[in-house]
């Protein structure tokens, strides 16, 4: 608990807040940094941590949150597996109240579909080798983070020879987006407090293009609010000094080259492929799909079923904050038709979500 209490030092946060107004006093144009981690937008939230910066510094949510990003073409065809009889759907509990076109994983539940929760991709595993009669179907949504755990269930099912175990894969990764709302002359984003997690797996290198192609600072941050005040002020004196580099903050956990195992995993199980995000489109070789020598476990490749026609939310600005162009409060659905217990849009619903944070912490 001292170690998790040091980086939650309130006279610390407020000065390193003292630090960053004294570097940018005066500045007419406020410098934006973009976060695209869902535990980043929570902490931010959590902590008020937008209250003790000056006005010269604005921190804006980018699409950080895996279940927020994942469209509803991939809900729908969840929704329209689980109908199936003899098909089993496993998930983390954050997909379920994400609505789709018409319906959700917790209403289909309610309606008598196999629904069930795991913590981990090999509890799916565990339940299809218990249940031979059933298409065990596993939800793999995720950015690096995550995606070489369902990789290596995947790996598991195979040695396990198992036949009725899948992956209906969304998998993303973050450095093309990253890229992409650098390249928006709308958002001007001038430094990027990239994801932790994500970095730990895929190395803080793998930011450096965007350095030197798009000129934008990055810093890769922790989580608590002495790690994030932190990575705001290197990014600020990167920004000032017309420097752009990647600089590690948070290097209790994060290298510049990764976790090479992992990355491993995810090279052998999966490809990448031109995926759709939500509110920004399809980006090339931004998902990670299951690759040919294991697609009998490619849920969408082995289990054919009607989905219905793909519809969007109206009045939804979900896209919008996705993209850090608006704020949840900019949404006319915020706080009234949508809130947690009723969630209209996606960022609404995951902990990770903009909107859920915003309720929760922001208002």
């Amino acid at each position: 608990m001292n170690y998790l209490d040091s980086f939650r030092d309130k006279e610390l946060v407020q000065g390193l807040a003292r630090r960053i107004a004294e570097l940018v006093r005066g500045r007419e144009k406020p410098l934006v940094f973009m976060e695209v981690c869902g535990t980043h937008t929570m902490a931010i939230y959590q902590y008020g941590l937008r209250s003790l910066l000056p006005a010269e510094v604005k921190l804006i949510s980018g699409p950080g949150c895996p279940v927020c990003v994942t469209p509803n073409g991939y809900l729908d065809r969840a929704i329209a597996l689980s109908r199936l009889p003899d098909v089993t759907i496993t998930t983390f509990g954050d997909m379920l109240r994400v609505p789709g076109s018409t319906s959700s994983l917790m209403v289909e539940r309610a309606k008598g579909a196999d629904i069930r929760v795991v913590y981990s991709p090999l509890d799916a595993v565990r339940i299809a080798a218990a249940n031979p009669a059933k298409r065990v179907v596993f939800l793999g949504v995720g950015f690096e983070t995550t995606a070489p755990t369902v990789a290596g269930s995947i790996l598991a099912a195979k040695a396990q020879g198992l036949t009725n175990y899948f992956v209906l894969a969304s998998h993303k990764t973050m450095p093309q987006p990253m890229a992409i709302l650098s390249a928006d002359p709308d958002l001007s984003v001038d430094g990027y407090i990239c994801p932790a997690h994500v970095s730990a797996i895929i190395g803080a290198d793998a930011y450096r293009f965007l350095c030197t192609e798009y000129q934008v600072p990055c810093v890769v941050t922790g989580f608590e609010p002495t790690d994030v005040m932190q990575g705001v002020e290197m990014l600020a004196r990167q920004a000032l000094q017309g420097e752009s580099r990647v600089e590690i903050q948070y290097s209790r956990v994060v290298s510049r080259e990764g976790n090479a195992k992992a990355q491993g995993v995810l090279v052998e199980v999966f490809t990448p492929f031109d995926a759709p995000w939500r509110g920004i489109g399809v980006l090339p070789g931004s998902g990670l799909r299951i690759a040919d020598a294991y697609s009998e476990f490619d849920a969408e490749l082995s289990i054919p079923v009607q989905v219905e026609e793909l519809k969007e939310h109206q009045g939804c600005l979900c896209g919008e904050i996705l993209k850090g162009k608006v704020a949840p409060g900019d949404c006319p659905l915020f706080g009234g038709k949508c809130t947690p217990e009723s969630p209209v849009g996606a960022c609404m619903v995951s902990s990770e979500g903009t909107c859920a944070a915003a309720f929760k912490y922001g208002r």
